[in-house]
């Protein structure tokens, strides 16, 4: 029976000249793809939500006085119409509100409200413990090593692509 591999394990099974930069990339990607699967799998199972509402809520929950679309967009990395399109999906849940901004009546500020707020308490927990269990297997040093790896990591991405644009400038 054929199994479906990923692009790392395929790349295990070519010579090994290629670069350990790459391998490590598609370990990372791999890693990241795997475990978000699985955290989209368990929302939509759990709480009929999806990620990306998710995320939003994480950024409502860290501002109680609400955020504007725009506000939303920057913070989440995603286009207004993106946003626009999820805040009316949550909308229609319950879990946000829609304001006019005081400050630019133009604008609307989205608000939790306290249903989005009662289940989102309960969805983060249950995201925490399902985080938790799934990079369980790696031990509290290990984490640190890791963690400081990664730092730079994101570093050196960062540095990389700043001089790229200034190149391009």
């Amino acid at each position: 029976m054929s199994e479906t591999l990923d692009a790392e394990t395929r790349l295990q099974h070519q010579p090994r000249d290629a670069r350990p930069e790459l391998r490590l990339w598609l370990r990372l990607l791999t890693c990241t793809t795997m475990i978000e699967r699985e955290i989209r799998r368990r929302l939509n199972e759990r709480f009929q939500i999806t990620l990306p509402r998710f995320d939003l809520l994480a950024q409502l929950d860290k501002s109680p006085e609400g955020m504007t679309l725009g506000e939303i967009s920057r913070r989440m990395m995603v286009t207004n119409g993106n946003v626009t399109g999820l805040v009316a999906r949550i909308a229609d849940q319950g879990y946000v509100e829609r304001h006019r901004d005081a400050t630019d009546g133009r604008a609307q500020r989205i608000v939790m409200t306290a249903k989005g707020h009662e289940d989102f308490t309960r969805m983060a927990r249950e995201h925490g413990a399902w985080i938790t269990e799934l990079l369980g297997d790696i031990e509290p040093g290990e984490r640190e090593v890791l963690m400081s790896l990664l730092a730079k990591t994101k570093a050196g991405v960062a540095r990389a692509s700043a001089g790229r644009a200034e190149a391009v400038q």
